[in-house]
C-alpha cells in the first residue's frame, strides 16, 4: 500500500455511500495529512447493506482518478463495504488502520446492525486491524459540513495508531449537525426504526412494497447514550466490542437444555 521504508502509517479508507461521496473525500484528505492513505470504496451507494460479503459473483476492482482525491490512490469496487476492505487489505497490503466514513447521516443505536459504514470497520476488525467508523448528522437544510468532523477524525486516528485498541473492539464515532460543543464517550443507545410497509401498484396493477418507518430513540434523554450525546451537540465516541456470546446466560441455558 505504501513504501515499506516510509515512517508514515498506512490507512485504508472506505465507506458505504460510495467512492464519490463528499464524506469519504473529506476523511481521506484529512488522514493524508499524516499517513499514507489508500481509498477503496463501493462504486455506488451501499447504505444499509450491513456486513454482507459477495460470494456468488466476481468483483471488479478498478483504479479511479475522478473521485477528487488528488494524488491519493483510489479504487472502486462493485460490491459491499466489507468487500472493499477485504480486497483493499489482500490486494494492496495490510494497513495500520482502517477508517470508514464519513457517513452521510448518523449511525446510532440499533443502526449499527445494518450500517455498511460500521460493517467496513467490523471487517477491518475481523482481519485483525484497529478500525474506526465515522458518521455525520445532517444540518436542518439537509447539508453536511465535514470540516470539524474530518479534523477530529484525524486527531482520533493518530491516538488510536499510537495507543491501539483492545482486541475485537472498534470505535463508532458520530458527529452532530451543528458545531460540536464537546466530546463524550457513550454506550450504544436504543435508537431504532419502527418499520411500516407501504404497498402500491405498478402501471400493470402488480403490487410492490417499500419498507419505510419512523426513527425512534427510547433513551434519547439519557446523557450517556450515543443518541443523547449527538442530540446535545456532542461528538459521540462509542467503543463497540464484537462479542456476541451472552456469557451470563451460559449456565442458565445449560440448565434447561433437553436431553439428546
Amino acid at each position: 500500500m505504501s513504501d515499506p521504508a516510509s515512517p508514515r502509517p498506512r490507512i485504508l479508507v472506505s465507506n458505504d455511500d460510495g467512492i464519490f461521496s463528499p464524506g469519504i473525500k473529506a476523511l481521506g484528505l484529512a488522514m493524508s495529512e499524516f499517513a499514507d492513505v489508500t481509498v477503496v470504496a463501493p462504486d455506488v451507494e451501499q447504505s444499509a447493506v450491513g456486513h454482507g460479503i459477495t460470494i456468488r459473483r466476481p468483483l471488479r476492482f478498478k483504479h479511479t482518478a475522478a473521485a477528487g482525491f488528488g494524488d491519493l490512490p483510489a479504487y472502486r469496487v462493485d460490491g459491499t463495504p466489507a468487500d472493499c476492505v477485504v480486497l483493499g487489505v489482500h490486494l494492496l497490503g495490510r494497513p495500520d488502520l482502517v477508517v470508514s466514513g464519513i457517513n452521510l447521516g448518523p449511525n446510532l443505536g440499533d443502526d449499527l446492525t445494518h450500517s455498511g459504514t460500521v460493517a467496513a470497520a467490523i471487517e477491518g476488525l475481523a482481519l485483525g486491524l484497529p478500525s474506526i467508523a465515522f458518521s455525520q448528522q445532517s444540518g436542518p437544510d439537509g447539508e453536511y459540513d465535514f470540516a470539524v468532523g474530518a479534523a477530529y477524525a484525524a486527531r482520533l486516528a493518530r491516538q488510536v495508531l499510537s495507543r491501539g485498541l483492545p482486541p475485537r473492539t472498534l470505535l463508532n464515532v458520530n458527529f452532530p449537525s451543528r458545531a460540536a460543543v464537546g466530546v463524550r464517550v457513550t454506550r450504544v443507545g436504543r435508537h431504532q426504526w419502527e418499520d411500516r410497509i407501504v404497498t402500491r401498484q405498478d402501471p400493470e396493477g402488480r403490487e410492490y412494497h417499500w419498507v419505510a418507518g419512523t426513527s425512534r430513540a427510547a433513551d434519547a434523554h439519557e446523557d450517556d447514550t450515543d443518541y443523547g450525546a449527538v442530540q446535545a451537540g456532542l461528538i459521540s465516541v462509542t467503543p463497540v466490542r464484537l462479542e456476541l456470546t451472552a456469557h451470563d446466560l451460559l449456565d442458565e441455558v445449560t440448565g434447561y437444555l433437553p436431553e439428546l
